[in-house]
């Protein structure tokens, strides 16, 4: 048997179906950049160049993904300040601060039982 999910807005959305619309969000939540990167601005709205020194590792052009993926999904707003040079910042919506929690859970977790994981 085949389970399909509506993309219209129900009560009920199963993230095992293969077209439920839970999937991109939960693509897009597990991957390690948006996690590290909701968890950077949990601490307050960020610069471009602040996440990307936070998140060590990060290109440029995978932050800047990550933070557009974010922004469309509701997860961060990015506002833009006119000055020379335009300064730029973004950060957690109540959305964004909301799955801020459980992934800051998650990523505790590791940390706390690394060692364990072979």
């Amino acid at each position: 048997m085949v389970t399909t999910c509506a993309t219209d807005r129900h009560d009920h959305h199963d993230v095992y179906a293969a077209q439920c619309p839970c999937r991109d969000v939960l693509d897009l939540l597990a991957n390690k950049w948006s996690a590290l990167a909701i968890g950077a601005m949990e601490e307050g709205p960020q610069r471009f160049g602040a996440l990307q020194r936070r998140l060590e590792g990060i290109s440029s052009k995978v932050l800047t993904s990550t933070l557009r993926r974010l922004e469309e999904r509701g997860f961060v707003e990015r506002t833009i300040y006119p000055a020379v040079p335009l300064h730029v910042e973004y950060e957690l919506t109540a959305l964004g601060r909301s799955v801020a929690q459980p992934l800051a859970q998650l990523r505790t977790w590791v940390e706390d039982h690394i060692d364990e994981i072979a």
